[in-house]
């Protein structure tokens, strides 16, 4: 008699269906059992489990802290919008009403490197001002952004005075230089240990990154920004018209 081998994808299916109804029957903020004892619990092996939580973490539904604990975090409100328009994070909250904060904010005056100097048109040796940042929502980190200037576009006295927390609306306010579009690159990437530390999720966990380049009237690039989002808290979409037969 031929001995049936269990298929992995069915498997994996079937694992991700039980955490989803574990995770719909929890309330908010309380805890898991314990990686051994869930695994035992649903029959599959802790890495196998810990790969398919990873899943339920990026989206935030889930939250773990070392040593303490896995906890249920649904997100109540998710952030819809579309691409068309250039908009920081915290004016698309406002419209949406979906309620965020500023997290830490970092700041660091360096010389920029080789890429950075090529992406600003800057000559090598020049320095820029780096501004990184967590947005909170619901009080959970959900977006990890890195603005990255050169020195005459933005000063740090701008920065450590009245920052409301998007180098965006504070260039806008200005109104000097001039902006007129930015060009995006949009790619999901493995999080190192800098965005995983930010986010709080685990190194090499999926998420969802946007490089731009922020274009002044003049055709200058005068700020490179690189912003990784939480899926669970962030859904974008385009609007794509039909090509003309």
């Amino acid at each position: 008699m031929t001995k049936s081998i269990p298929n992995h994808s069915t498997l994996s299916h079937r694992l991700h269906e039980d955490l989803a109804q574990m995770i719909s029957t929890t309330n908010p903020g309380d805890r898991l059992p314990t990686e051994p004892e869930l695994a035992k619990q649903l029959g599959v092996s802790r890495a196998t489990l810990r790969e398919a939580m990873r899943t339920f973490e990026t989206q935030g539904f889930l939250l773990r802290k070392q040593g303490v604990g896995t906890f249920v975090v649904r997100p109540t409100q998710v952030l819809e919008s579309g691409l068309e328009v250039l908009e920081s994070i915290e004016t698309l909250a406002n419209r949406t009403g979906l309620p965020v904060s500023p997290g830490k904010v970092d700041l660091e005056q360096r010389q920029a490197t080789n890429e950075e100097c090529d992406a600003l048109g800057l000559e090598l040796g020049c320095r820029v001002i780096s501004v990184s940042r967590v947005i909170l929502a619901e009080g959970r980190p959900a977006a990890y952004l890195v603005d990255i200037l050169p020195e005459d576009v933005l000063s740090p006295d701008e920065v450590q005075q009245g920052f409301s927390g998007s180098v965006l609306d504070l260039l806008l306010e200005r109104g000097n230089p001039q902006l007129v579009n930015s060009h995006c690159e949009i790619a999901a990437v493995a999080a190192n240990s800098t965005i995983s530390r930010a986010l709080h999720i685990q190194r090499g966990d999926a998420i969802l990154k946007f490089s731009s380049r922020l274009y002044a009237l003049d055709g200058r690039v005068v700020d490179c920004s690189y912003s990784y989002f939480l899926p669970g808290y962030f859904r974008f979409h385009v609007v794509r018209e039909l090509a003309a037969s």
